[in-house]
């Protein structure tokens, strides 16, 4: 396929990486995609944030983006996807969360994900110890799946090299702590694509339903045996529901307009 007509595909990494996590399956998108990995503030190569907001986030990824795109986000990576399309949608052709959510901890009206003193105990050890606190959250993104030992490794070998910031990761822990954009993604009419690993212990799977049906044009898959990481323990999977999903709808759509 010729880089002229290949889709742009932009991939923002999650809390505590950089977008060097996508090295295993960056040659198969380039295959069918002009791909941009896009590194958060405090981040891998990106500069910290004086303000700290999703919204400061998101404008800082689109200064970065190509004018339009399809948009990934991984974990953290996609309440910053969302945030994009909630003030840029015009810059948005389809909207992928990986392992994500509108809001990552539990509330009375939200059971589907992690409970509010767990992310505020785990903050305070990311401040007390970044390092230790990154290296136990690499064994919990990669926690229940079938390959979790060999992605843990490799998420070691990749994420460490730069490390975040201090103030990147305590930054980050603040946007997945207080936001919730339930309401906001009610608006989001563009077709989006929820892939989640069934034995994922941050996004659990009991909550991609529910996710699901607060999007106007959404739909999901389940990549059996996989953690946090589904990219790492099954890219064939993983690439080829993303491309499918990309391509195969806009070949369908361009069948309906001739």
């Amino acid at each position: 396929m010729s880089d002229t007509f290949k889709p742009e595909l932009v991939l923002v990494h999650g809390w505590g990486a950089h977008s060097g996590v996508w090295q295993t399956i960056l040659p198969r998108l380039q295959e069918a995609f002009n791909v941009t990995c896009i590194d958060l503030p405090g981040h891998g190569n990106s500069a910290d944030m004086e303000e700290n907001s999703l919204e400061t986030w998101a404008q800082v990824v689109l200064e970065k983006a190509p004018p339009k795109a399809i948009w990934l986000g991984w974990s953290l990576g996609g309440l910053v996807a969302q945030q994009v399309v909630s003030i840029a949608a015009e810059r948005v052709e389809k909207l992928i969360l990986v392992a994500s959510t509108p809001k990552f901890v539990t509330s009375n009206d939200w059971a589907e994900a992690v409970d509010e003193k767990v992310f505020s105990d785990f903050r305070a050890a990311v401040i007390a110890d970044p390092h230790a606190s990154l290296l136990r959250f690499i064994a919990l993104q990669t926690r229940g799946s079938k390959t979790s030992s060999q992605d843990s490794r490799l998420l070691r070998k990749t994420l460490l090299q730069p490390e975040p910031t201090s103030a990147g990761l305590d930054n980050g822990m603040q946007l997945l702590l207080k936001t919730d954009l339930r309401e906001c993604i009610k608006n989001i009419n563009l077709p989006v694509l929820l892939l989640a690993g069934q034995r994922d212990t941050l996004v659990p799977e009991s909550a991609i339903n529910k996710i699901t049906a607060l999007f106007v044009n959404a739909e999901s898959e389940i990549i059996q045996q996989a953690g946090h990481a589904p990219f790492l323990s099954h890219p064939e999977q993983f690439c080829q529901a993303l491309t499918s999903f990309c391509l195969d709808k806009q070949q369908e759509s361009m069948k309906e307009t001739m």
